[in-house]
């Protein structure tokens, strides 16, 4: 996966690909919590990104087994809230989900899907509220085969030059 370095605000919004100096569009992977999130509160950061994402700056992805999960958790608590999580669906890839026993970080065995397959969409940044699990590794893609992983908070504030 080619190395990709940001370009310095103003200057727009694409990364560039450090290998080829052509630019990329960054790939945003969205966890579960991000996902139910999204449906739940419109008014939040966690669907301005899938909102900003369907525009262009960059591309919104995430996991089959994400999106059942986020299903399965607005289902227990906010029921009347998954058609909205279907209609923000429009604006993101999904794809079939990934795992195995090669997990490159040390994550909990129910965390390693989320990581795998967004290493197999070549994400750039992978977005969670899992602090616990994906903590050690955030803001660090040394550790994390070149992916960002950030907070939405984290990641809209990177993108506002701040």
């Amino acid at each position: 996966m080619p190395k990709t370095g940001w370009m310095k605000p103003g200057a727009g919004r694409l990364s560039i690909d450090s290998n080829r100096g052509r630019p990329v569009i960054p790939i945003v992977f969205l966890d579960a919590n991000v996902l139910f999130t999204a449906a739940h509160n419109p008014s939040g950061k966690s669907v301005l990104i899938v909102e900003l994402g369907t525009k262009g700056p960059w591309r919104t992805t995430t996991s089959t087994f994400a999106l059942e999960e986020a299903r399965r958790n607005l289902d227990i608590h906010f029921p009347a809230c998954i058609p909205d999580l279907e209609s923000l669906l429009r604006g993101i890839d999904a794809v079939a989900s990934v795992s195995g026993p090669s997990c490159p970080i040390d994550l909990p065995k129910k965390d390693q899907p989320i990581f795998l397959t967004a290493l197999k969409c070549r994400a750039t940044h992978l977005l969670t509220g899992d602090i616990r699990h994906f903590g050690p590794f955030m803001k660090d893609p040394s550790k994390t085969a070149g992916m960002t992983i950030m907070t939405a908070a984290d990641f809209l504030s990177s993108r506002s030059g701040k």
